[in-house]
């Protein structure tokens, strides 16, 4: 084992690396050879240790098990050269982990240990980052409680987790989009900014109802009136209405995506017109029949730009012809995904390069 002012490192004694096809790892299913831990305990978080991938053990009491105090990030490591790795934005996946921890009552993890334990994990695995376009290293950080007691309350222990999978495409074809007059995402006043796992527990159900009837997600709109858009379950949606970017406006029920934000920005770099506001589905489905709807796709880390290729209302469909992506969610799609592999100009400093043989 070797260590350093804040971190114990055991590297494990071979990689397992050869034993996976980075160009179709699939999602999620393979794991690198190291991972971090966080012990919080006694009031402060623990040194960070770096550590061979494997199983730990836990008690059947395990309070996040009942209770589901925990959140988690998303992010993704992209091959640059066999000297770089790029990161997208992880101060602000940092940032909104910080958020949803004060939201389920955990003890937030420092930008030190977070960034930093992503480039040191990224150091040594960086053999896993898949060199095919398209292709990534995904990066998991996640926190929950850890006290051992079958009790309803606020957790005093936490462990912190970063665990990494190479990845291919989270959708491989444009996606139909369905929406839910029964059920809802989130509520005002809940949870449905936070990035914690109930989120997607709550959904599962719903979206399996939707995949039954040939869809691949739904299109949330609100808890109230089922009314308003929101989002879909897996990243957050835009629709491109008469020559302007719209999605809805950040309410408090709508998770706050880096691709979003970086989306919105880069079109208003372009002097593209965007607006976030509130949007009905009759608006959403008007615009549809009348032919000023001119695309719409989904944006998050998993998927960067998903073009949607048909959205359900109420018996009603609304298609679009596009093979692939529209005009504007191509270009989006390519800026960023250029600028993440280091292909094109970073104005906005949005990349962190690792320098992996340092």
């Amino acid at each position: 084992m070797s260590t350093d002012n804040t971190f114990n490192i055991t590297k494990v004694s071979s990689t397992r690396v050869e034993n996976v096809n980075l160009d179709d790892p699939g999602f999620g299913e393979r794991f690198s050879d190291h991972m971090l831990e966080v012990e919080y305990r006694e009031g402060q978080w623990q040194k960070p240790s770096i550590k061979p991938f494997g199983t730990i053990e836990v008690t059947p009491a395990l309070n996040t098990l009942h209770y589901g105090q925990s959140v988690f990030e998303g992010m993704k490591a992209y091959y640059a050269d066999e000297n770089t790795v790029n990161l997208f934005r992880p101060e602000k996946n940092h940032q909104r982990l910080v958020r949803s921890c004060k939201r389920m009552c955990i003890p937030p993890v420092s930008e030190d240990v977070f960034i930093d334990g992503i480039t040191k994990l990224i150091k040594l695995d960086h053999q896993w980052v898949p060199q095919k376009e398209g292709n990534t290293l995904y990066i998991r950080p996640f926190v929950c409680a850890f006290d051992p007691i079958i009790s309803a309350r606020v957790s005093d222990s936490y462990r912190f987790f970063i665990i990494t999978t190479p990845v291919g495409s989270y959708y491989n074809r444009p996606v139909k989009l369905t929406t839910s007059q029964k059920y809802a995402r989130a509520v005002k006043g809940g949870v449905g900014a936070a990035k914690t796992a109930g989120n997607y527990a709550a959904s599962l159900y719903p979206a399996q109802e939707a995949e039954e009837k040939g869809f691949d997600q739904v299109l949330w709109l609100d808890a109230c009136e089922h009314k308003f858009v929101e989002e879909v379950g897996t990243m957050n949606i835009f629709f491109v209405i008469d020559g302007v970017l719209v999605t809805p406006e950040l309410s408090g029920t709508i998770l706050p995506g880096i691709t979003r934000a970086s989306v919105i920005q880069l079109a208003k770099h372009w002097g593209l017109p965007v607006k976030e506001r509130r949007l009905t589905i009759d608006e959403v489905m008007e615009a549809g029949a009348n032919g000023t709807l001119d695309e719409a796709f989904g944006a998050g880390t998993a998927a960067v730009i998903a073009p949607v290729e048909e959205i359900h209302h109420d018996g009603q469909s609304v298609r679009f012809d596009f093979e692939q992506r529209g005009p504007v969610g191509q270009k989006l799609h390519d800026q960023i995904t250029d600028i993440q592999w280091g292909k094109a100009e970073d104005p906005f400093g949005w990349i962190t390069p690792i320098s992996v043989n340092s």
